[in-house]
Order: C-alpha cells, then sequence, then structure tokens
C-alpha cells in the first residue's frame, strides 16, 4: 500500500476558509458559469475528419487503344455534324477528380454540344455557367463514354 499524506493534514491552512466572494461584481449564476466552457468543442474538426475518409473515391479508368480510338471516331463524327449546322444532343460519362484526395467520381452530363475544340482538347457545351455565361466545357481526356443518336451507330458497327 503506498504511503499516503492525508489530504486535510497537507490542506490545513486552508481547507476551513470560507469561499472567497467579490464584494464589487455580482455573484455569477452556476448556469451561467457552466455556459461559458460549453462552445468548448475540443475535438473541433475531427467528426468531419471522420467523414472525409470515410468518403469513397472511384478510381479513373484508364481506357485502352480500341476505346480511345472509338471515342476519337464519336467526337470527330460529332464535329462533322457541327460542320454541318447541327449540333446534337449528346451524354458524356466523365471522370471528375476529387478536390480532396486521390480518385474521383464520374458523372453523366448531357448537353447540346456546341464545338469541339481540338487545340485546347475540350468540349464545349451549350450550356452556361458563372456569371459571365461562359460555355460549360469538357476535357476531353476526361471523357470514358460518349452515347447519343448521332453517334450511337459507330458502336454497332465494330
Amino acid at each position: 500500500m503506498e504511503n499516503r499524506e492525508d489530504a486535510r493534514l497537507v490542506y490545513a491552512d486552508i481547507i476551513d476558509h470560507p469561499h472567497h466572494r467579490s464584494l464589487t461584481r455580482a455573484h455569477m449564476p452556476m448556469g451561467d458559469r457552466a455556459a461559458q466552457f460549453s462552445a468548448y468543442d475540443a475535438l473541433a474538426g475531427y467528426f468531419d475528419m471522420i467523414a472525409e475518409e470515410e468518403r469513397f473515391t472511384d478510381e479513373e479508368v484508364q481506357l485502352d487503344e480500341n476505346a480511345l480510338a472509338l471515342l476519337n471516331e464519336k467526337l470527330a463524327l460529332i464535329a462533322d455534324r457541327i460542320e454541318d449546322g447541327v449540333h446534337p444532343r449528346i451524354r458524356f460519362t466523365v471522370f471528375v477528380p476529387d478536390e480532396r484526395k486521390s480518385g474521383g467520381r464520374y458523372e453523366q452530363v448531357t448537353d447540346t454540344v456546341y464545338q469541339i475544340d481540338g487545340v485546347h482538347r475540350r468540349v464545349v457545351l451549350d450550356s452556361r455557367v458563372g456569371r459571365g455565361g461562359q460555355r460549360k466545357t469538357l476535357d476531353i481526356s476526361r471523357i470514358v463514354a460518349i452515347r447519343g443518336d448521332t453517334v450511337d451507330g459507330l458502336e454497332e458497327s465494330q
């Protein structure tokens, strides 16, 4: 058994003194005393961090040469239609990288194609975003599938 000193002996000089009360300030009610500590959150951000770790992301699929060739054919066909004055409505499946962790998610974007910009390697859509009203764009390197009446016949012929 440990050799402990009796607390009443150690603190005998202060143990029976009355609790100090200010003569110039009003006594704070017990509820208010407790409330001043309630805003303290020792685990601030912890639960957000856990939720972020639990959030799943998909890995980006690397397409083989045949799939890339098919996508290029489809983009060329869409570009030809646009040259003819027809702006087809197309559904793209696009990989969107995650801003916080590796991986991302796949999204389907259905819109009318305004232009195929080969120089900047992007598809310019008819929809506009933001205050400036700039057209939405898709990075061609992130496109994994293209569907629509204009291009669906290419898959059947291969």
